[in-house]
């Protein structure tokens, strides 16, 4: 397996997780929704219906940014390489390595860090659209690109 695929497969690892742990919120705020019955305490009560819906309204937004999340990663072609930075590149510079799909961070493989970012990140914007050889200016760095795969 590529260095490609397996940083594909880690991005769509973070994806599940982090879907899979909203949804898990989500039942336990309704669960807990449904079960708040109305009490002598009447502004205690109302309170904390008010804060879990809040906490459901959270994660609602939460799963579309899931989902926008997934459109991405959908549209990303692991086994294809461009001489252009574009969506689904693997960049490598003379300051560090970036894989250009969702942002999740730094992650290790084979014992290289790769900064797996967004395209509409700061520094993702910057390196779209250019090739090897080509020098970006980010936080008052000069940053070459050396290979595209």
């Amino acid at each position: 397996m590529s260095v490609k695929e397996q940083l594909f497969k880690e991005c769509q690892l973070y994806v599940e997780k982090r879907e899979q742990t909203i949804r898990e919120i989500m039942a336990s705020n309704k669960k807990a929704l449904l079960s708040e019955t109305k009490s002598s305490a009447g502004d205690k009560h109302e309170t904390g219906r008010a804060m879990l819906q809040l906490e459901m309204e959270k994660a609602s937004q939460q799963i579309a940014v899931v989902q926008q999340m997934k459109e991405v990663l959908h549209r990303v072609k692991t086994t294809e390489s461009s001489e252009v930075v574009r969506l689904g590149s693997l960049v490598q510079t003379d300051k560090a390595r970036y894989y250009l799909t969702i942002s999740i961070g730094p992650v290790s493989v084979n014992d290289e860090t790769y900064f797996v970012i967004s395209s509409s990140s700061p520094i993702g914007k910057l390196l779209l659209g250019k090739q090897v050889k080509d020098v970006i200016q980010f936080n008052g760095q000069q940053i070459k690109i050396t290979q595209i795969d």
